[in-house]
């Protein structure tokens, strides 16, 4: 068919975006490498699995994360809407059961009548038809290395790791106690609290425990917004404790804190927060035993690291995220860019509504900077090439308000309420 779009990849980017083709009845073919190859860190058969963690970060309208959301509700995102039918308790976040997520997600997609689905890796990219590359970030070899041909640009690389999971009947809950942060949301976390000395014994054996070797080239990339703890930790002594084992706002006076966080619907399995690691899983076992009520703790699954790519986007896409040497070719979710699941998804969201533009010949959407979605584009497309590295919604890359603001919720307050007054325009504008 003429107007058929291949979209390469069924994460969260390439489902977003063949579900927003077919609904302004685009066909789409979707081609995904699952289940006959997986990449290292996946491990389900279906479309939309979440890897590093089942948080999808605040709903809080006055938190960037939160304004993110609101904007892809208004866009009728699908990723959005399964997410909140799937979600399980985590105070002011959204958090899913992974399975059912990736299963709800699945059934969908496959379901559509516009959506064709073929279970079979790419392993050279085709320039002359509509194309979306939703690969991700643990793109196969053989796509980077046909994507390098199309572009001509040396690739950049980092390395991003996944937290542990454990069982939740092998804690020692005479130990630990369910509470959120500062009263946020419900009691919602597992909380296990660490007085000086047990801080003391934890810390040091995280910054001398044995971790799995890395090349020299890795090391220099290792991503700054899912860092691994043990190298958080070696930072500082205190950085842990202002970071991901703050023990501000809990019933005690804990000297630092570690949260677990809901994995599943039923509550069997929890993570623990900000618990990203490199460490050998025989390290991670005795890390484990240094926090309080985690002493038996049954592990199923541990921790790990694996290359995350993207692209220098500044350098090969304009604002619509389509290739500058080639217009047929979009690039969505976090092979352009763009950091997190949400705004994975937002990414995969944008190229499926501005594909469908171009094919109808209708003017492209540049969606304006006062909208998350518009900053985050604009940012992975305009940023300084030499030291791009990916980027997830916050603030800082909004339009400035145009009158100063010194009070920080007032601030986020104007923040949010104007992201959202200019995304209800846009859509007005255009039809959406």
């Amino acid at each position: 068919m003429k107007n058929n779009v291949l979209v390469i990849g069924a994460g969260l980017a390439g489902c977003e975006a063949s579900f927003q083709l077919a609904k302004r009845n685009i066909p789409v073919t979707l081609y995904d490498m699952k289940p006959e190859k997986k990449s290292a860190a996946h491990k389900l058969d279906g479309f939309a699995e979440l890897v590093c963690s089942n948080s999808l970060k605040s709903n809080v309208l006055t938190t960037s994360s939160g304004v993110l959301k609101e904007e892809m509700a208004l866009l009728d995102s699908l990723i959005l809407k399964v997410a909140n039918k799937c979600k399980v308790p985590a105070g002011s976040a959204l958090a899913v059961d992974r399975h059912a997520f990736s299963e709800k997600i699945t059934s969908i997609i496959n379901d559509n009548p516009l959506i064709t689905v073929i279970n079979k890796e790419i392993k050279e990219i085709p320039k002359d038809q509509p194309l979306i590359i939703a690969t991700g970030p643990l793109s196969s070899d053989d796509i980077i290395n046909s994507l390098g041909k199309i572009t001509g640009k040396e690739q950049l690389y980092f390395f991003d790791a996944a937290a542990p999971i454990i069982r939740e009947d092998s804690l020692n809950h005479s130990i630990v106690y369910k509470k959120a942060r500062y009263d946020k949301g419900g009691a919602d976390y597992i909380n296990c609290s660490m007085n000086r000395e047990q801080y003391f014994a934890f810390y040091n054996y995280l910054i001398s425990a044995d971790t799995v070797v890395l090349h020299g080239f890795e090391k220099k990339h290792i991503f700054e917004g899912c860092m691994p703890i043990e190298v958080m930790a070696k930072r500082g002594i205190d950085t842990l404790r202002f970071g991901p084992l703050k023990p501000v706002g809990l019933d005690d006076d804990a000297y630092a804190v570690v949260q677990l966080r809901q994995d599943n619907e039923s509550g069997t399995l929890y993570n623990l927060v900000g618990f990203q690691t490199n460490l050998t899983f025989n390290a991670q076992k005795k890390l484990l035993k240094f926090i309080p009520g985690l002493e038996d703790v049954v592990i199923e699954r541990f921790g790990v690291m694996h290359r995350n790519t993207y692209l220098n986007s500044p350098m090969l896409l304009n604002e619509f995220s389509q290739l500058l040497l080639n217009d047929n070719i979009f690039i969505a979710g976090q092979l352009s860019g763009v950091e997190g699941y949400m705004e994975s998804a937002l990414s995969g969201l944008v190229c499926g509504i501005n594909m469908t533009r171009k094919i109808e010949n209708q003017e492209m959407i540049k969606f304006p900077l006062e909208t998350m979605t518009g900053a985050l584009i604009d940012y992975i497309t305009n940023a300084y090439q030499k030291k791009f590295q990916p980027m997830n919604s916050n603030f800082g890359i909004l339009a400035p308000l145009e009158i100063r603001e010194r009070n920080k919720l007032i601030k986020k307050e104007k923040y949010s309420n104007r992201a959202v007054e200019s995304m209800k325009k846009t859509i007005s504008t255009y039809s959406l």
